[in-house]
């Protein structure tokens, strides 16, 4: 539950910072901070998480990063490898 709260509180940062036209500096903080959770995360932990509804301020940064596209592409492009391998490692994907 601390690294989920971490993890929000992170991506609340990101969103103050696109509000200031910033060329997303705490961006790789919070990807950083997203691929360690998958990396130590056990798969059971995943799971469990998966099921978890997003607080509020997940679902602001969620709803940033569909109004901001270059912002999107360049967290995703960070964070894509890393997360996709462990959820195929926790047969979360095909």
């Amino acid at each position: 539950m601390y690294k989920r709260s971490f993890v929000s509180a992170g991506l609340l940062c990101l969103l103050y910072l696109s509000v200031g036209g910033a060329q997303y500096p705490v961006l790789d903080m919070v990807a950083q901070k997203v691929i360690q959770k998958y990396q130590q995360a056990t798969c059971e932990q995943l799971w469990n998480q998966k099921n978890q509804p997003k607080s509020a301020k997940e679902q602001e940064v969620i709803q940033m990063l569909r109004s901001d596209p270059q912002m999107r592409a360049a967290f995703i492009n960070q964070v894509a490898a890393p997360v996709a391998n462990k959820m195929f490692e926790c047969d979360m994907i095909p």
